[in-house]
């Protein structure tokens, strides 16, 4: 294996994790609740998801927590096949 696909590798066993949850402006101009979030996999973060949610802190925390866990979900399943 060479230094790429080590690193891939590396990454592939990697979980995604959340790194943060933030206040935004609302993008529609209007008064909504909305965050801004980090998602990263990799030690340095190699690989980050950003975006917003709209709703109360709670429910943007319950659907990222969703989104990891089909993340980490997909990516076991292709570490599985690489393998």
């Amino acid at each position: 294996m060479n230094a790429k696909e080590n690193q891939e590798a590396s990454l592939l066993e990697t979980a995604f994790h959340l790194d943060s949850v933030a206040p935004a402006p609302d993008p529609t101009g209007g008064d909504g609740h909305w965050f801004r979030y980090v998602i990263s996999q990799g030690p340095n973060a190699e690989n980050t998801i950003t975006g917003t949610k709209s709703g109360s802190l709670e429910e943007v925390h319950h659907q990222l927590r969703e989104m990891i866990e089909k993340l980490n979900e997909r990516f076991g399943k292709l570490q599985a096949k690489r393998k």
